[in-house]
């Protein structure tokens, strides 16, 4: 077998409706991945379903309904293979109710394409995915300036968004001036994988350009083994298949895991019985695979979807309680002690409530020990109690178990990373 090229995971977000599907599928079509003949097909499909125009956005669907049919392991994603890496995309849904699983998407992404209209410029979710994006730790973001057709390919209105989006990114952290920004049209496909003729004043690369300017991800396969479960199948002649992306570490055939907290909230052990990635069955996965694995002695009804398969011999904490840095980013009033809201942790989520508010950085600066409450900018160090078993690590031992997102009411309210952590006796 050819050496295989190295694994990026890139995830697509962006509002709703700025033409993040519509993006993916001209890539995949461009890139030979669709063929005419599948297209023309998708495109009647649209137009029967009265979205003429939408056959490219229905790529990405189609291999969402394949998923939901549960035909393959591959979770949602599709594989792209360019010149330098083995690209997995993850298209994250834009539309508010599926933040969650957008959390979860951004969590696995080694890098991020940030999708804007140059129609409607910044938008709520703009800003609350570039916060996501920074807290989740993805470092690299390209951003895509799409619809350009809509807006006669002016380089103008490419200047103003790019400068409304530049003052969001810098907020949250990035360098908008390292950062690439790319004029396109998923629709008409002007620098997607074709260079566009449309915009002579252009002359950054194309989206599928970008992919290869990534910088590979480093793995981490000197941490301990640490795999979040997204889903957990039963497959016919194999049996139980948990399947997820390996954050840190390395699964081998043989090795004896431990499922934390699994049902019970005890922890499960279990023996690696075979590993699979891309329906190919591997003798060791490492950190940045998405793998289905058969675990001896761990049943359907064992675990769930947000445990973490830990190397038996390092397992990770449960926490009892942990510190936080934690930014605002919006709550409709204001938090103090006593609030419990929805934590997100790579796929986990579990109500924990705010014990002790330690002290507060305000936008402009100024530091307040114990202050009374938190409000929107703010950044604090917090105290806080799962309310239930939840698998936490600090940034220091394992940065890729450590980050979260607080959701309450349907929003993300606030993003943050653990720095400490008293664990549970189980």
């Amino acid at each position: 077998m050819a050496k295989q090229k190295p694994i990026i995971n890139v995830v697509f977000v962006g509002h709703v409706d700025h033409g993040k599907s519509t993006t993916i599928g001209r890539l995949m079509f461009d890139s030979g991945k669709v063929s005419p003949e599948e297209l023309e097909k998708l495109k009647a499909e649209a137009q029967k379903h009265g979205k003429a125009g939408f056959e490219f956005a229905f790529v990405m669907d189609r291999f969402k309904e394949e998923r939901e049919r549960g035909v393959t392991i591959d979770l949602a994603y599709e594989k792209l293979v360019t010149n330098k890496y083995e690209v997995t995309i993850i298209d994250a849904p834009g539309h508010k109710d599926f933040v969650k699983n957008m959390i979860t998407g951004t969590s696995q992404a080694d890098a991020a394409f940030l999708t804007v209209s140059a129609k409607d410029g910044v938008q709520p979710q703009t800003k609350e995915h570039v916060w996501l994006l920074r807290t989740m730790g993805v470092g690299q973001v390209a951003v895509i300036l799409n619809k350009m057709d809509t807006v006669e390919y002016k380089e103008e209105t490419f200047n103003k968004i790019k400068a409304d989006v530049s003052g969001i990114l810098k907020m949250a952290g990035y360098k908008p001036d390292t950062l690439t920004f790319i004029a396109a049209s998923g629709f008409k496909g002007d620098n997607v994988a074709k260079k566009s003729t449309n915009m002579p004043w252009y002359k950054g690369p194309t989206v599928l350009e970008q992919l290869d300017l990534f910088k590979e991800p480093e793995k981490r396969i000197d941490l301990p083994l640490r795999m979040p479960l997204q889903d957990v199948y039963e497959i016919t002649g194999i049996g139980t298949v948990p399947v997820g992306k390996i954050e840190s570490g390395v699964m081998k055939i043989g090795q004896k895991v431990i499922i934390l907290p699994g049902r019970s909230g005890k922890g499960i052990t279990g023996e690696v019985r075979s590993v699979e990635m891309h329906h190919e069955q591997l003798q060791q996965a490492e950190a940045g695979d998405n793998v289905g694995v058969n675990i001896r002695g761990v049943g359907k009804k064992d675990i769930a979807r947000g445990d973490i398969v830990c190397d038996a011999a390092k397992p990770a904490t449960i926490a009892e309680e942990f510190v936080a840095q934690v930014a605002v980013i919006s709550h409709p009033t204001v938090i103090a002690n006593g609030y419990t809201p929805v934590f997100h942790v790579y796929t986990a989520q579990v109500p924990c409530q705010f014990i002790e508010l330690i002290e507060k950085t305000s936008p402009d600066g100024s530091v307040t020990k114990n202050p009374d409450f938190l409000k929107n900018g703010d950044v604090a160090k917090v105290r806080i109690k799962p309310i239930g078993n939840l698998v936490l690590e600090t940034q220091g031992t394992n940065p890729h178990m450590a980050r979260f997102a607080i959701r309450d009411a349907g929003a993300t309210v606030a993003a943050g990373v653990c720095i400490e952590v008293k664990a549970k006796k189980i």
